[in-house]
């Protein structure tokens, strides 16, 4: 079957480096065109980039000859329209001012909204991570924050921009009516980099945000790296049924074998564990490490570097990498598409085959915002993050999504500080969904998903390849019963290849794509700084709900569904393309500031810190004016970059003499005024009192009838009074709504549902967890904090 957006053209007149989303549309099967009013920049880390993200698409530079008339031509074809909030509406030639309305969707972007105070301040990737709250997570205990390799900020926002076009690209034609998009660079940051405010992984326990420390992580804590005879090993034991794998493997020790050692919590807070633990692993290799720990069922992963990731087998027999011309810098390898689209690698550009779609849309008028997903049917098998997120993000969009659960299989996002299952991280990231109990490894368990799988319009999960095929719910099993299905598996590794039926949760993936070991102190050799960043989870999430949309959209076509294939590993490989692709063209100085000053810097007050960030010629200017030091700009070895570079130690010791006496908001207001992309270290406490996030309206309060905490969560996916925001469902108990579903999806009687419950095929809510809360229980924390 053809990608799913063959046939549509995407065009995108974006300026700087939001310029660089459109590759998921074109590895989707859509032309797309990039319309250049600016020349190539200067800086080869963002032309290298620029050219990364046009791989597979067309560029028309507007200056250039017979440019106007091929622009008009896309324009005209175009079924979505990406625009810089800069050039609107006067930055537009004259000649395409006409030709960029009556778009089916538009999807404006820009650093920080197109209608808020904020709208002219400057960003770059560290500034996204100090307000979205990810810096103050990010470092050691008692050093400063640390800056993570590469610009993950800055791609998981534009994998959040990618996702909301696709979603105005498929609104404007379900509900038949022009869609208006206004995306936020650092909205996008926070929602899909690792929100503080949304599902976190399970070791956190759900716990809200305001009782996170100020402090970043004590060293080692979560998901502790440890060395052994040619490097290091990451462990990630959260069931209790990997602690007692590595019970067994340890020869089961005395000291260690007590049952509350069952619990995540009492492993985290041992100061006698750790220590055994490492001394065990320290004298054998990383090799030897895996296979063991495989054989005993532990989560656990050498951490490799980024071009011993490259090597591997894995990715050589996935083809994750291809080879493609870059203008302006020759051949270098780029990741090969990390979705897989019916079983088929979708790679950037290289099919767009099928008919023109642009469908007519009414005009936009005075009917009320909608929901574009109502009246589809979602099995959400997913769980944790990943999968959680993906089904969250369906539902907010007026999707009926029905969370498939067994009680002796509960998702490890239900591990929390409450007895009930329920916390303000499960809350945030299930809301909207209703839980049906279902026991799937009874015949009669299968039976009945099958019947609901025919009602369904998506199936999501994100098991370890060959998990619903071992339980005959694989793709083909269920599309052989329902043509129109449209399946999802998102894994660690990808659906295939020797990793495919690895353990692979997030700090693993991040230990063996190499990004653990350079997010890293440089003169700490164990001072890794990834511990509690959920990453890629949440971008992984919004790359397939991507493609469930972009399906639904064909499926309206041609009328049957199709497969969705995710790999976390190649969607973290994707956001380091241009370290990848810089070290196979020997470049240096790609993935290293690239400017000066650059940097956190200390300031007034207890653990408090701002980011300034210098990226021309023009900003070195403005931040000499701004803090009183004209000598400095005038200096003719500071007049560019390289001579800036030369002295950034100088240079990052001038700012921190004068932010040193400085209350940061002051001075990131200072410095922003003055035209210089500047930020105060927010911590997530912080988020919701912020200027720019208090007028952007991006949070919202909600309660839970189950939790006494408030729940803050985000208010929309993308601002647009063409959208109606997410509902407020209250996410639900484990099989709260199992009589309801059976009979509202499949018609069954009480009477045929009560034999179902008695039997064990269908599960209720847990009774216990039920009276517990009608007694007025189980709504406060019950562990010391």
């Amino acid at each position: 079957m053809a990608l799913p957006l063959a046939g549509s053209t995407v065009v995108i007149a974006v300026d700087g480096p939001l310029g660089d989303l459109g590759r998921l549309y074109s590895s989707l099967g859509a032309r797309v065109v990039h319309l250049d009013r600016v020349s190539v920049p200067a800086d080869v880390h963002r032309r290298l980039a620029r050219e990364l993200a046009r791989v597979g698409a067309e560029s028309i530079e507007l200056e250039a000859p017979h440019a106007l008339e091929r622009a008009i031509s896309a324009l005209n074809e175009a079924a979505l329209l990406i625009e810089d909030w800069s050039i609107q509406p006067d930055g537009w030639p004259q000649a395409l001012a006409a030709c960029r309305e009556n778009k089916p969707a538009t999807l404006t972007v820009s650093m920080f909204g197109a209608n808020t105070s904020y709208a002219q301040w400057r960003a770059t990737d560290p500034i996204l991570s100090a307000l979205s709250g990810q810096l103050s997570r990010s470092g050691i205990r008692g050093r400063e924050p640390l800056l993570p390799p590469g610009e993950i900020s800055l791609r998981c926002a534009i994998a959040q921009a990618e996702y909301a076009g696709m979603l105005g690209l498929y609104a404007a034609e379900a509900l038949r009516r022009p869609m208006r998009l206004d995306f936020s660079a650092l909205d996008g940051s926070v929602q899909a980099l690792d929100p503080g405010y949304g599902i976190g992984g399970s070791a956190t326990l759900g716990k809200p945000a305001k009782l996170l420390s100020r402090q970043r992580p004590q060293k080692g804590l979560q998901y502790p790296c440890f060395p052994c005879v040619d490097g290091w090993v990451r462990i990630c034991l959260l069931a209790s049924r990997q602690w007692q794998g590595m019970f067994r493997w340890m020869g089961e020790p005395a000291e260690f074998a007590d049952p509350k050692f069952n619990k995540t919590i009492v492993r985290y807070q041992s100061r006698e564990l750790w220590p055994v633990i490492g001394a065990f692993l320290a004298p054998k290799s990383r090799a030897e490490l895996e296979d063991e720990a495989k054989m005993f069922g532990v989560p656990l992963a050498a951490l490799l570097s980024l071009p011993e990731c490259l090597e591997q087998d894995h990715l050589l027999e996935r083809r994750a990498m291809r080879r493609v011309e870059l203008p302006g810098f020759g051949e270098a390898p780029v990741v090969n598409g990390a979705l897989e689209i019916d079983g088929v690698r979708a790679e950037a550009g290289t099919s767009r085959a099928g008919d023109k779609v642009r469908r007519p849309v009414g005009q936009p008028g005075p009917s009320a915002a909608l929901r574009p997903l109502e009246g589809v049917r979602v099995l959400d098998l997913g769980v944790i993050v990943v999968g959680g997120e993906q089904g969250r993000l369906l539902a907010d969009m007026g999707a009926d999504v029905v969370k498939v659960e067994a009680l002796a299989f509960p998702d490890g996002g239900r591990q929390s500080y409450l007895p009930t299952g329920l916390s303000v991280s499960f809350a945030a990231g299930h809301r909207n969904k209703r839980s049906l109990g279902l026991n799937l490894r009874s015949d009669e368990g299968k039976a009945l998903f099958a019947q609901l799988m025919a009602k369904a319009d998506v199936v999501l999960s994100n098991f370890k390849p060959g998990t619903m095929e071992s339980l005959g719910l694989g793709h083909e099993a269920l599309q052989a019963i329902n043509p129109r299905i449209i399946t999802v598996e998102s894994s660690a590794f990808g659906s295939h290849g020797p990793w495919a039926k690895r353990m692979g949760y997030g700090p693993l993936v991040r230990a063996i794509a190499g990004l653990t070991q350079a997010w890293r102190y440089a003169d700490d050799e164990q001072g890794f700084a990834d511990s509690i960043t959920v990453y890629p989870d949440h971008v992984a999430a919004r790359l397939g709900a991507s493609a469930i949309l972009a399906l639904l959209r064909r499926r309206a076509r041609i009328g049957r569904g199709g497969h969705i294939s995710v790999s976390q590993l190649e969607v973290m490989l994707s956001h380091f393309e241009p370290a990848i692709g810089a070290a196979a063209l020997g470049l240096t100085g790609i993935g290293e500031h690239p400017d000066a000053p650059w940097g956190v810097f200390p300031a007034a007050g207890d653990d408090e810190w701002c980011v300034v960030t210098v990226s021309s010629d023009e900003e070195w200017a403005a931040l000499s004016a701004a803090i009183d030091r004209p000598d400095l700009a005038a200096d003719p070895q500071l007049a560019g970059r390289a001579g800036r570079c030369e002295r950034a130690a100088e240079l990052n010791a001038v700012v921190a003499a004068w932010l040193a006496s400085m209350d940061a908001d002051q001075a990131m207001r200072r410095l922003q005024g003055a035209g210089v992309p500047a930020a105060r270290m927010l911590r997530v406490a912080d988020l919701p009192d912020f200027g720019y996030f208090r007028e952007r309206e991006l949070f919202r309060v909600e309660q839970h009838p189950n939790l006494a905490e408030e729940i803050i969560a985000e208010s929309f996916h993308v601002k647009s009074s063409d959208l109606a925001a997410p509902p407020t469902r209250p996410a639900p108990l484990a099989g709260e709504h199992t009589a309801e579903i059976a009979q509202e999806w499949l018609g069954l009687s009480e009477e045929q549902i009560e034999q179902l419950l008695e039997a064990g095929v269908l599960e209720p809510a847990d009774a216990e967890i039920v009276a517990m809360l009608a007694r007025g229980e189980g709504r406060q924390e019950v562990i010391v904090r």
